[in-house]
């Protein structure tokens, strides 16, 4: 996802926005072949995951701002069976993201952030709670499941009810490179709860029991 702003209700904090700037720095800074690499590694990572092969809907997200590239997963998922969905901004409900069948040939239009996405058509779409799972880019993360976004907080808010009713939400996984792991970041309250984080180096689980004291 590209620059957005942050919750106007959660405003970001100087800290927040220097770490977002030096590790979207970082990942722009990847050569062709150094992505590719990282996109192969990826893949191989996401499809060891067996909450992934059981799943039969997964929503994916096209890569930009140096985003880690999930095409490769991507293939190999769909010739296991697998439909793949792409988020599109929901026209109504600000904030919030829907989530159209990604396939070849597909129309994609430019959303107001210059993010490509399928047109919004009644009938195409599936809803948050039906999916699977939901493969989405990350700015920065640690091991227990702290983790920095774009500052939009479109997955947040989307996929909130995953707080009250965890049983509904499909699993939740973000995909960066490993050198976006830090130390420590806040878990806000906001913040969705992810069942794990993938790189192009490890699968890091979620154990927010194991959260060091601040």
């Amino acid at each position: 996802m590209t620059h957005q702003e942050p919750f106007t209700d959660h405003p970001d904090t100087p800290t927040r926005a220097g770490l977002r700037k030096r590790l979207r720095r970082a990942r722009n800074a990847l050569s062709p072949q150094q992505q590719r690499h990282a996109a192969e590694r990826l893949a191989l990572n996401l499809l060891k995951l067996p909450d992934l092969n059981r799943a039969r809907h997964i929503a994916v997200y096209l890569p930009n701002d140096g985003e880690i590239d999930p095409h490769p997963y991507m293939a190999a998922a769909r010739r296991k069976g697998i439909r793949l969905y792409l988020p599109v901004l929901h026209p109504l409900l600000q904030g919030r993201l829907v989530f159209s069948p990604w396939y070849d040939g597909i129309e994609l239009v430019c959303n107001r952030f210059g993010i490509a996405e399928p047109p919004f058509h009644t009938g195409l779409r599936r809803p948050p709670w039906a999916l699977d799972a939901v493969l989405f880019p990350l700015v920065g993360f640690d091991e227990f499941g702290g983790r920095l976004g774009m500052g939009g907080g479109f997955y947040d808010r989307t996929f909130a009810f995953s707080r009250l009713r965890p049983r509904l939400a499909p699993k939740l996984i973000g995909l960066a490179h490993d050198f976006q792991k830090v130390e420590k970041l806040p878990v806000e309250p906001w913040d969705v709860p992810l069942h794990g984080i993938v790189t192009d180096e490890a699968w890091y689980p979620v154990t927010r029991r194991l959260r060091p004291e601040s």
